[in-house]
């Protein structure tokens, strides 16, 4: 079976931080960061909404994905999450 990686923008109530990670369970890792189990970033702003992801096959992709991503303006970071969720829904209930 093969393993799938995510990489995936999260962010706060009030869409004003944005929050960019990857792991190889989006369910279980928005859920700690929703419930606030992960000391950090996404604790201290409240970051608890999922508003984008992408699934790569391979691990090394994935983590060049997120660098590549984190790099970027918040204005082009904007741009990715419009073209794939313009409404800004949380993605959560539909994992």
């Amino acid at each position: 079976m093969e393993k799938s990686y995510y990489v995936y923008i999260m962010t706060n109530k009030n869409n004003s931080v944005l929050y960019t990670g990857v792991t190889n369970d989006l369910k279980r890792r928005v859920y700690e960061h929703r419930e606030k189990l992960v000391e950090g970033f996404t604790r201290r702003y409240n970051v608890t909404k999922l508003v984008c992801f992408e699934t790569c096959g391979d691990i090394e992709v994935a983590i060049a994905r997120e660098k590549q991503i984190k790099g970027w303006s918040r204005r082009r970071k904007v741009e990715l999450i419009n073209s794939m969720n313009e409404d800004w829904r949380d993605l959560w209930e539909g994992l």
